[in-house]
């Protein structure tokens, strides 16, 4: 029989994703088959299987931890937020509908069984689940239609670990608050805490943790110190709340527009691990002042965000940027927003407008999602280099982008055809493969291309190969992990529970 352990927390973004990662690694490093599982994930950094089906990234990080390829079913839900009040639902890697918050609380029940299915299906094939639940088991307004948190331990019948965020403060009556508003027969199910995020010293926490144990009767399993690694974010909280904005200054500078709609903007981590780069997000003009390069991200809402860019006078100064002989890179809405014009009855519902217009390009909408892994060549042109360097990525797409007669692409694709466009002074350019710069070969050259416009040598250190860089932090994880949490204790909680079973 399957074992299975639930990650929960007392608010969004208190670690579980990270946790989870860590967990499927010391898992896959005790030699057991693991795979993550998240039932409903609400994030607009997402990826492709590889059959083509979209999920979130955060179970596509924890199954690389595990050491498994990812497989829609560890997220059969995802959603895209639109806007403030309707998302995209993502049902088994396709597009189902676009709903807003009432019409999907009142849609979730028909979704119980479905998932309950897809869950079963996948443990089958395991040795160990690693669940994830969302934001707060504690959202007392929506537990009677709830299918990620408390909802789907009971689908999966396991028991949960809650963990809780102390560099937000107020951690012990997040805890206790937490535990007290769960229902009874809920309440059993929570076997430990973690604490996460702690700075300083532990023994000065211990009085707290004997209290908040004896209050609720959970033992506190571990307290995580804050930990120094690069993991990937589900979703724009750790932008919000300012991750990337203290960044030290490095050789060179890589300013991201931070568009209200922003999505995948883990496109940019391998740009950030990277040890002579700086990547920063932006919303403000002036912010532009320093940027050896300026990336326009992908976008769930991309004439909304188009409409952002005028309103703030980005627009304006990105133009500006460009006439003064300053390169810019658009990552599929990102590449859109270069363009002439941009026709959208379908996302947005804005219709058309005029695109920033610094790309000979044309994009129109279509109904019809593109979700694909894809291999390519990068053509020569970008900053004058000759080209010729093996990419991979994935895309996902609503647009069909054209370009004009004459204007050189970016990419030529190993199954025929091409992708992206290139300016005649090969300063601008855009293309739709997301995880382009993952591909070190043609990341290193566009770094050093940047470094010769500021009269830099070539570097001549260490070349962080981005794959290899993650596979080090999921260790570095799982090794602090196992120092700090007690990893015996969440094989005899799993035991235990399996034996109640």
């Amino acid at each position: 029989m399957t074992r299975a352990i639930m990650v929960q927390g007392t608010a969004s973004d208190a670690g579980k994703s990270v946790l989870v990662a860590g967990l499927c690694r010391i898992f896959y490093q005790d030699g057991l088959r693991c795979a993550p599982f998240k039932s409903q994930n609400m994030a607009l950094n997402s990826g492709i299987t590889p059959d083509g089906k979209e999920m979130g990234r955060a179970q596509i990080f924890q199954a690389e931890a595990a050491g498994i390829a990812p497989d829609v079913r560890m997220n059969p839900v995802l959603l895209k937020p639109t806007s403030d009040s309707k998302a995209q639902v993502v049902l088994m890697g396709k597009v189902a509908t676009d709903m807003d918050a009432r019409r999907y609380h009142d849609y979730k029940p028909r979704l119980k069984a479905r998932v309950q299915a897809v869950y079963r299906s996948l443990a089958a094939e395991q040795d160990v689940m690693v669940l994830e639940g969302a934001g707060s088991p504690a959202e007392i307004n929506l537990r009677d239609r709830d299918i990620v948190n408390m909802g789907m331990a009971e689908l999966a019948e396991c028991p949960v670990i809650l963990v809780a965020d102390i560099d937000r403060g107020g951690v012990f009556a997040a805890i206790y608050g937490t535990i007290a508003l769960l229902q009874e027969h809920e309440r059993w199910r929570v076997k430990g805490v973690i604490i996460n995020k702690f700075r300083g010293d532990v023994a000065l926490l211990q009085p707290g943790l004997e209290q908040i144990e004896a209050l609720t009767g959970v033992p506190v399993i571990g307290v995580m110190p804050w930990l120094d690694i690069d993991l990937e974010d589900e979703d724009g909280v750790a932008i919000q709340r300012g991750k990337y904005h203290h960044m030290p200054q490095q050789a060179l500078d890589i300013a991201v527009v931070q568009l209200p709609h922003i999505s995948n903007f883990t496109d940019f981590n391998p740009l950030a691990a990277q040890p002579d780069v700086r990547v920063r997000y932006i919303r403000h003009p002036a912010e532009l002042e320093g940027a050896d390069l300026v990336i326009l991200p992908g976008s769930k809402n991309t004439l909304g965000d188009l409409q952002w860019l005028h309103h703030t006078g980005m627009a304006e100064a990105l133009g500006r940027w460009r006439e003064a002989g300053h390169p810019l890179f658009g990552i599929c809405g990102g590449y859109q927003l270069l363009g002439r014009q941009i026709d959208d009855d379908v996302e947005s519902g804005l219709g058309s407008l005029p695109g920033l217009g610094l790309l000979a390009v044309t994009t129109r909408f279509a109904r019809d999602k593109v979700t694909v892994r894809t291999r390519a060549r990068v053509l020569p042109g970008l900053l004058d280099d000759s080209g010729g360097h093996p990419v991979a990525g994935y895309e996902i797409h609503m647009g069909t982008t054209l370009v004009a007669p004459g204007v050189r692409p970016l990419l030529a694709l190993e199954e025929g055809g091409e992708d992206g466009a290139i300016s005649a002074d090969g300063l601008v350019a855009g293309c739709y493969l997301h995880g382009i710069f993952d591909n070190t070969g043609f990341t290193r050259t566009l770094l050093d291309a940047l470094r010769r416009r500021k009269g830099l040598a070539a570097w001549q250190g260490d070349v962080v190969d981005y794959r290899q860089w993650k596979e080090a932090q999921f260790d570095t994880l799982a090794a602090a992990m196992r120092q700090h949490i007690d990893i015996e204790k969440v094989y005899s909680i799993m035991e235990q529970h399996q034996e109640r079973a």
